[in-house]
């Protein structure tokens, strides 16, 4: 069973005053990851300079932009 069955199967079982209290937690831990997210973005925007986000934009167009009908 996976972890979502396990909490849906666990969610199923509470009392509706709980079941608020689950919908609450959920809700904020969903928050906390956007919040997370957007953090990390925020650290990172601007790390690389001009010239580096040039040389990295050639290097996956020349390298990544490829198919290999040999491989699967």
């Amino acid at each position: 069973m996976s972890s979502i069955e396990r909490v849906y199967e666990d969610l199923r079982t509470l009392t509706p005053d709980k079941l608020e209290v689950a919908a609450d937690f959920v809700h904020r831990l969903a928050w906390l990851s956007e919040q997370e997210r957007h953090a990390i973005f925020t650290r990172t925007a601007g790390a690389l300079s001009s010239a580096d986000a040039d040389e990295l934009e050639r290097i996956i167009e020349s390298g990544c932009e490829k198919i290999d009908e040999q491989s699967w």
